[in-house]
């Protein structure tokens, strides 16, 4: 589930031109289909994620994966591109299913010293999703046509969701105590009042109305409004390369589809080597500085090796934006995005994994206000970025991007010093 939506964000990019074709309506319209799509995936979170705190994980997962599911098919005969954009921003919003429950669900199933890497091979859906998308749209759009794409993503999303009413299980624990309580309860052998840890008594209508409110109040708190600004700077910079790749390499380097497709297996190359080799050491720092902290751990432990994406990231981006400026080869252009990859890799997890472990019980709410920031920048800013290529060139256009991610790398090594003095200060009772 956590592959699939991101996957159908981008999934369409090969066939814009082609679908503005057929709609007889500008590339631009088109894009907003994305934009529409990619900012419910940050705001369908703030609403999914605390309801899963509230009802269950699972009930979540069923109910809106099978929304997205059905949308595919509307999707595939939207007659103009109005119903187009409005049928993808709906399947945006219960598509972010996956991305509201994941990292909570990974809390709910893993300790602390053993998360990251888990969370790294999940992390893989969000973010390998948007790079192998265009792969296969580029494929499908090329031996078949655009509609077949939803066609397609229909018949997988189907299967995927049959499959999580067979196997998928609940996880959230309250949700579990509180069956267990009313086994105990209605057993006629044991008699009584039973209570669990952390019971909450509350009317329904208070546990909604507190649980709403939870994602806007831990995003306020600095570190998360800072390490958010990060990450929606990383996927508005991501979105903003992938809807304009078909353009930079058959305008500049005469490439077609199919092969455009399959430039974004680099990205991807490099987010399959942070995963495999990078990720786990995030564990590894982090039990290493809990040891040297008398046993002690803190989630600040998690973010030394962001700093791999902080350097990474700018040096990549100005490596992309002159080799393509100055027409080098575009095997020159395009291992650069292999590091990207890998910076990009590296401070979603990192962070991630921060959120989780500030706010462990809370961890879909905490995950879901950095989200929501992230996901309506990824979506707004490929609407402005072909307007900054075509004034500014690639070259100092692409470069916009990589000097913010200068101004913004040396925030890992400031909260790593300085986090949990601002985490006390800023303490928020959930």
């Amino acid at each position: 589930m956590s592959i699939l939506s991101p996957l159908a964000s981008s999934m369409f990019t090969p066939g814009i031109n082609q679908i503005a074709d057929d709609f007889n309506t500008s590339m631009h319209s088109v894009i907003a289909a994305t934009t529409g799509f990619t900012v419910m995936l940050g705001f369908g979170p703030l609403v999914l994620a605390p309801l899963s705190e509230t009802f269950g994980r699972r009930k979540l997962y069923m109910a809106c994966f099978s929304m997205f599911t059905l949308l595919q098919i509307p999707t595939a005969l939207s007659p103009n591109v109005e119903t187009f954009v409005a049928l993808r921003t709906l399947a945006g919003a219960f598509g972010s299913i996956g991305i509201a429950n994941g990292g909570g669900t990974i809390s709910d199933m893993f300790n602390p010293e053993e998360r990251a890497g888990i969370f790294g091979w999940y992390l893989l859906g969000p973010l390998l999703g948007p790079t192998i998308g265009p792969l296969f749209g580029g494929l499908i759009v090329q031996r078949l046509n655009w509609r077949w794409i939803f066609w397609i993503l229909a018949i997988v999303c189907g299967t995927n969701t049959l499959a999580g009413f067979i196997f998928l299980k609940e996880t959230y624990a309250p949700v579990l105590l509180e069956r267990r309580k009313h086994e105990y309860e209605n057993d006629g052998e044991r008699h009584g009042n039973y209570r669990y840890a952390g019971q909450d008594d509350r009317p329904l209508s208070s546990k909604l109305a507190a649980s709403l409110f939870r994602p806007v109040r831990i995003f306020v708190q600095p570190i998360v409004l800072t390490m958010s600004f990060y990450q929606a700077l990383v996927f508005g910079t991501t979105y903003s390369l992938y809807t304009n790749m078909q353009s930079i390499y058959s305008g500049e380097y005469g490439l077609n589809t199919e092969q455009v497709g399959l430039l974004y297996l680099f990205p991807g190359c490099g987010f399959l080597i942070a995963v495999w080799f990078l990720v786990p050491r995030i564990d590894t720092v982090y039990n290493a500085l809990t040891r040297r902290n008398k046993g002690e751990s803190k989630p600040e432990y998690r973010l030394p090796l962001a700093n791999i994406g902080a350097v990474f990231i700018p040096i990549s981006l100005f490596w992309f934006a002159w080799t393509v400026e100055y027409h080098a080869p575009w095997p020159a252009t395009i291992i650069s995005t292999l590091f990207y990859g890998i910076g990009q890799v590296m401070i979603v997890n990192c962070v991630q994994n921060y959120y989780i472990d500030s706010f462990e019980k809370y961890a879909a709410s905490a995950i879901a206000a950095g989200a929501v920031f992230r996901s309506v920048v990824g979506g707004i800013t490929p609407l402005f970025a072909p307007l900054i290529f075509e004034s500014l060139g690639y070259g100092w256009g692409i470069s916009v991007f990589a000097f913010l991610a200068v101004v913004i790398a040396p925030a890992p090594l400031i909260f790593y010093y300085f986090g949990g003095v601002v985490r006390e200060k800023f303490h928020i009772e959930l």
